[in-house]
């Protein structure tokens, strides 16, 4: 029998080398140390009490329907990814010798390959404050060395604080929708 050659599956995410060196520090008004790090699979526990410490608000704002916990496969979506074609940065506090998530921002490579969806969440304590504005600001940078052309979003009309995040960092903001405008960043 002959065989037929296989061409090379693409590098899981298990594979994919943590990219520890994305890793900074930002520090807030009061001096608090926020560690911004690539998100890793174990960090379930805290990203799953993270969007659980949202308020019914912000977890609508960002998922753009009602969600009160993430599921298992969304979990794992969120935690287990393949560095090479999509970032999560998570914004942590050392609160009693543990880690607290109080931000994420996010892409995922689209299928064309040069364009990504992004998504950014930050506690409401938080807000306001430039946390929001940093993560944003890593994760542009990761995505222009990956290669990438554009940054895309989905943002509520309802959430004028990342319509002028977004215009404040240079997205264009198009009015295709009353309820939901589309952002983008040529990178």
């Amino acid at each position: 029998m002959k065989k037929t050659p296989v061409a090379p599956s693409p590098p899981s995410a298990a594979s994919q080398a943590y990219p520890s060196h994305l890793a900074s520090e930002w520090r807030a008004e009061d001096g608090t140390r926020v560690i911004v790090r690539p998100i890793r699979p174990e960090d379930a526990n805290i990203e799953r009490e993270f969007v659980h410490s949202l308020s019914p608000e912000a977890r609508y704002l960002r998922f753009m329907g009602s969600v009160k916990e993430l599921t298992p496969a969304m979990l794992a979506s969120f935690t287990q990814i393949d560095y090479g074609r999509e970032m999560a940065l998570i914004a942590v506090v050392n609160e009693e010798a543990r880690e607290r998530q109080i931000g994420v921002a996010r892409y995922s490579t689209n299928v064309d390959g040069t364009s990504a969806e992004f998504a950014i969440v930050v506690a409401e304590p938080w807000q306001r404050h430039g946390l929001g504005r940093y993560l944003m600001l890593q994760l542009i940078d990761i995505a222009r060395a990956q290669g990438l052309s554009t940054l895309v979003g989905q943002v509520l009309a309802a959430n004028p604080q990342m319509l002028e995040l977004a215009a404040g960092l240079g997205f264009v903001v198009e009015d295709n929708d009353p309820r939901v405008k589309s952002v983008r960043l040529a990178l």
